[in-house]
């Protein structure tokens, strides 16, 4: 059996610290980073998504950082080949692939083993499924996929209509409905050893307001406007992250600006609790509270990726 690749990953809630964190392990132990950040990916959203400042990028070698036109809508099976394709790159030069970030989705993908077999959709079938949403509920539709496969049923809530449509899409074709679900890490072509950052509560929500306060400092408003002078809109995928979408309301008229900068930060805080529920699910997490002593955590964090990759 081909031995595993070794890979380090970073992850954690927003404004948690992984960016920080990664740089300084990369230069400790040889490493270049992966993104796993599906705004980050996308160029000229610079001040909105966070992106690595140019003095961390010019510590460490960032991919899938600034790569896809935002015009593109970009899967989860993309984001798994390109990071591959890194991966391979970063190890074929002798060094240590770390992934970072904090979209689960994109986290599992590298963790786990995930199928992205993906069968044309027939549109009217979904048309109809949609307009029985609309007209009865979610709950009748939640009803239908009860009939046809109880499992996903259990798993998906029925308020979600777009991943309830795809499950009873994916069960009258006889098939499974895409799991992400969280196998153990290591089942996969990677062996990864998983760090795991937090801060408590309060002194996370207070970082996040703080960022998007320096956000709206350092331009995002002038940012969000020059993306739609580019003719970007609300319904592209990439104008959907928070920051983009409550920015581009503000624009268009719908509220004013200070209550834009309240919703941001209100869904910021909401999206960090997801990602914390998300990233807890990995019992092989290795967790690091930066609330304290940062460095201690960095530092310890180093000995442990030393030893796993033998570096």
């Amino acid at each position: 059996m081909e031995k595993q690749k070794k890979v380090i990953v970073i992850a954690g809630p927003t404004a948690s610290g992984k960016t920080g964190c990664a740089v300084e392990l990369a230069k400790g132990i040889g490493g270049e980073i992966v993104s796993a950040d599906s705004m980050q990916i996308y160029k000229y959203m610079d001040i909105g998504s966070a992106k690595p400042t140019p003095e961390e990028r010019a510590q460490a070698v960032h991919y899938l950082v600034d790569e896809i036109d935002p015009f593109r809508s970009f899967s989860v099976a993309e984001y798994r080949r390109l990071a591959g394709q890194y991966i391979d790159r970063i190890l074929q030069s002798g060094k240590i692939p770390i992934v970072a970030g904090g979209t689960g989705l994109y986290i599992n993908s590298i963790v786990s083993d995930m199928d992205f077999s993906v069968t044309p959709p027939d549109w009217e079938r979904r048309k109809e499924l949609y307009h029985l949403a609309e007209e009865k509920g979610g709950g009748a539709l939640h009803a239908l996929l009860e009939e046809l496969d109880p499992e996903a049923a259990q798993r998906i809530h029925p308020n979600n209509i777009k991943r309830m449509v795809r499950a009873v899409e994916a069960a009258e074709k006889g098939e499974k409905v895409l799991s992400f679900d969280h196998a153990a890490p290591g089942t996969g072509e990677y062996e990864c050893m998983m760090f795991g950052l937090t801060r408590e509560r309060q002194v996370l929500y207070s970082r996040i307001d703080r960022r998007v306060d320096d956000m709206i400092g350092q331009g995002l408003v002038q940012e969000v406007r020059s993306l739609m002078d580019r003719g970007l809109r609300a319904d592209h995928v990439s104008m959907r992250g928070i920051g983009y979408k409550e920015i581009i309301a503000y624009l268009e008229g719908q509220y004013d600006l200070e209550e834009a900068i309240r919703l941001v930060k209100r869904n910021t805080r909401r999206y960090a609790k997801r990602q914390m529920t998300w990233f807890r699910r990995y019992k092989e997490m290795i967790w690091y509270d930066l609330t304290g002593d940062s460095l201690k955590a960095v530092s310890d964090m180093m000995e442990r990726a030393a030893a796993f990759t033998g570096h």
